[in-house]
């Protein structure tokens, strides 16, 4: 397909925000059947950007090694804005989760092109930055700590086997029983700079984040429902313009877990900012209409993957549901959080 690259950018969908970035889909104007992704620099704080862009530098330079590499994004353009890519449809490996072999031979034939054009991709540990296309093939996205070899010396040959290793891992998590011998062996025997961050670095970034930070451990998160959530409830119930309130938790950077209340009415927000009594919720959202089951209660499984910003599987939740994707259609759309941190059961 003959694009023009120089196309206005229409925003569709943000789906993620965080200090280094922006990621938003959408496609470009007069060409609606070409889905892109823009990774939005230009709003980041000053003292963020000199990472931020090293990290895109990185991006661009993958995305470039790898143009024509089935089940890889193109790189549409550059410039002061961010950088802009084509969108790929598929499932994220932990929704798909692959049992046939033809998906795991797909995998390893995309690693073995990106290996010719000297490229590791340095994060496929991540189930979610692997796809499972609609025709069963393999994708892999987010390529902004990925490496473009020149020499193909022994720093890239120990990356480009982690790679396959994680690519293993998956296979173990999702397809155990494909595993042959020499790929258990080869899951047990870690390059030696991984087995040094496992037993150094990671260990102080586990720490620090699930001890200090309580980024990824979901043990008590009910608590500040439990906690806070009764008088919550009933504050801003007590208002006659407040028909429901429904409360779930989600994963805080660095500080913990937060609570995010869908509240039913027709107030707006900073309103019920001040009606919330302290503790007060991180995030308060008011919908017009909550989502519902037929008894009448709230679909509080759509409620949990919005307040934790779950796309991908709210996606699959809408699939065969257009009742439900037409009452959670403005709610996704203003919603508050956007970052990608989950809580881990």
């Amino acid at each position: 397909m003959s694009i023009d690259t120089n196309a206005r950018f229409v925003p569709e969908t943000v789906h993620k925000r965080d200090i280094f970035s922006e990621t938003i889909s959408g496609h470009l104007e007069g060409v609606a059947d070409y889905p892109v992704v823009l990774r939005k620099l230009d709003t980041v704080p000053f003292y963020a950007r000199p990472l931020a862009w090293a990290l895109a530098r990185k991006e661009i330079r993958g995305l470039r090694a790898v143009q024509g590499i089935e089940g890889c994004p193109a790189l549409v353009r550059v410039d002061r804005t961010g950088l802009l890519r084509s969108w790929t449809s598929g499932t994220p490996l932990q929704l798909a989760k692959p049992a046939s072999a033809e998906w795991y031979r797909d995998a390893k034939r995309l690693l073995r092109q990106m290996r010719r054009a000297g490229v590791t991709h340095n994060d496929i540990a991540k189930p979610q930055n692997w796809l499972m296309t609609p025709g069963g093939r393999a994708a892999v996205i987010d390529f902004q700590l990925a490496s473009v070899h020149r020499r193909r010396g022994r720093l890239y040959r120990v990356m480009a086997r982690e790679d396959l290793r994680h690519l293993l891992k998956q296979k173990r998590a999702y397809a155990p029983h494909l595993l042959t011998p020499s790929e258990r062996n080869m899951l047990a025997q870690k390059a030696l700079p991984s087995r040094i961050w496992m037993a150094t670095g990671k260990r102080a970034y586990n720490f620090i984040t699930r001890r200090l930070m309580n980024w990824s451990d979901g043990e008590g998160t009910e608590d500040r429902i439990d906690r806070d959530g009764p008088a919550l409830t009933a504050a801003l119930l007590a208002h006659p313009q407040v028909t429901d309130v429904a409360l779930s938790t989600y994963a805080l950077p660095a500080k913990g877990v937060g609570l995010y209340a869908f509240v039913e009415t027709s107030l707006d927000a900073q309103t019920l900012e001040r009606l919330a009594p302290a503790p007060r919720p991180e995030m308060i959202q008011p919908v017009a209409h909550l989502p519902r089951h037929a008894d009448g209660t709230a679909r509080m499984d759509a409620l949990h993957l919005i307040a934790a910003n779950r796309l991908d599987e709210l996606a699959l939740l809408q699939q065969n549901d257009p009742k439900l994707a037409e009452t959670l259609k403005p709610i996704i759309a203003t919603r508050l959080n956007l970052t990608d941190r989950v809580l881990k059961p």
